[in-house]
């Protein structure tokens, strides 16, 4: 049987209103912050959302 990873559920927070509109997994072993280019339904246009804790 393969191991199974350990994943977090993080979301991605808007860098320009704050919203946060998207939850993703991510791996332990990742280190670095996700931040990636998404939509953004408040602002209606493409920006970049950074990782943050989901409560």
């Amino acid at each position: 049987m393969a191991a199974k990873d350990k994943k977090d559920i993080v979301a991605l927070k808007c860098t320009d209103c704050n919203k946060k509109n998207y939850t993703t997994q991510k791996t332990k072993n990742m280190k670095d912050k996700m931040e990636c280019k998404k939509y953004c339904s408040t602002c209606k246009k493409h920006t970049m959302h950074k990782e943050t804790k989901v409560k």
